[in-house]
């Protein structure tokens, strides 16, 4: 049996991290489906950055939308619709055989309206009304300003991807910021059922102290964050606040681990997939880390609800001088950064692709 169906029978939902117009045309996605039991897909602006560079697959689309007089920035959201509502569909059945739980998209919105709690509100409400799809995830950044639009999100009824996480302290700001949607849609009187996810990055941790640790413990930062945010998971889903919520027709926001990528060529390619099992969480993967996983990957021991020896671990890295709670929201700072560059540059690309120029927005 493949490890990516072990990995599933253990409980964990396989997404992939990237899409690109040549993955759906063909037929890869679907037999990832199909063949490695993915059963989700997480995008972002780098992702879409990379795949309008890497080919002609979008001109037809930039062409048209030139034609109209739209600006770059609604050129791209007409492109990265119409792969992400084919995708979505080929989930629909994996969303609908698990009733809401799984078979998710995500799409995100500018990251330049990351302060604007209204502005990012709205087109957070566009861009899935214009989806027209149930199993569609707006992403939005778990940043200190982004925790009052997830929560406004939330109670407007918008399923939401917390993105951009890097501690426990960080998880818990944005799990209190959705489960507020919740509870305020209950008083409400409305349906509490919407569906979210907190994107927990994990690679990034290793990246950020090569050579600023002993070698005993490289590569062992990441997952030990990873593992503290489950811990904080499993406590809040063991909450008397959260059962009154469950129990009032809400289900749980997801803990999904992201940037599973190995960064380290010493470290196996599989490192943030086999050290992180654990039920009713997502691990999305870049293809790479997807394929070697099914080829030779193995699972390692599940996730323990209490944290097993990661606060240990955490512990050796304060001791080696690191502040893990700066350099989480440094790395948070830098990750959002990051795709304000990136968006900028797809912007780029676009506008040297179209053959005339087009309307900014004002």
């Amino acid at each position: 049996m493949l490890a990516t169906r072990q990995l599933s029978n253990a409980g964990q939902s396989i997404w992939l991290d990237n899409i690109t117009r040549d993955l759906l045309l063909t037929g890869t996605l679907e037999r990832y489906i199909r063949d490695l039991s993915v059963t989700g897909l997480t995008s972002n602006p780098t992702i879409f950055d990379k795949a309008l560079r890497s080919g002609a697959a979008y001109d037809a689309t930039l062409r048209a939308g030139t034609q109209s007089g739209s600006s770059h920035e609604e050129l791209f959201f007409q492109l990265a619709l119409e792969d992400i509502t084919r995708a979505a569909d080929l989930f629909r059945p994996i969303h609908e055989r698990s009733t809401g739980v799984d078979g998710w998209v995500s799409l995100e919105v500018s990251p330049l309206l990351a302060a604007d709690t209204k502005s990012t509100l709205a087109q957070a409400k566009d861009l899935h009304a214009r989806a027209k799809r149930s199993n569609l995830f707006i992403k939005i950044p778990g940043t200190p300003d982004g925790l009052a639009a997830i929560e406004e999100a939330i109670f407007a009824g918008i399923p939401i991807n917390v993105t951009l996480l890097f501690s426990a302290q960080q998880y818990r700001a944005a799990a209190d910021a959705w489960l507020r949607g919740v509870e305020r849609r209950i008083d409400a009187g409305l349906n509490p059922n919407i569906g979210s996810v907190a994107s927990v990055f994990v690679s990034r941790w290793d990246v950020a102290v090569v050579g600023k640790v002993p070698a005993a413990l490289e590569n062992t930062l990441g997952i030990a964050v990873a593992h503290d945010c489950y811990k904080a998971y499993s406590q809040l889903l063991a909450s008397s606040r959260w059962r009154r919520a469950l129990n009032a027709g809400a289900r749980p926001q997801r803990l999904l681990f992201a940037s599973t990528g190995t960064k380290d060529p010493k470290a196996p390619d599989s490192l943030y997939v086999a050290g992180l099992v654990a039920p009713l969480t997502v691990n999305t993967m870049p293809e790479g880390t997807l394929q070697a996983f099914a080829a030779h990957g193995e699972l390692g021991p599940e996730l323990a609800p209490d944290g097993g020896d990661s606060g240990w671990v955490l512990e050796q890295f304060s001791r080696s001088g690191l502040d893990l709670q700066a350099l989480a929201a440094r790395l948070q700072e830098e990750g959002a950064a990051a795709f304000v560059k990136s968006w900028t540059d797809l912007l780029g690309v676009i506008a040297a692709k179209v053959p005339a120029p087009v309307k900014e927005i004002a």
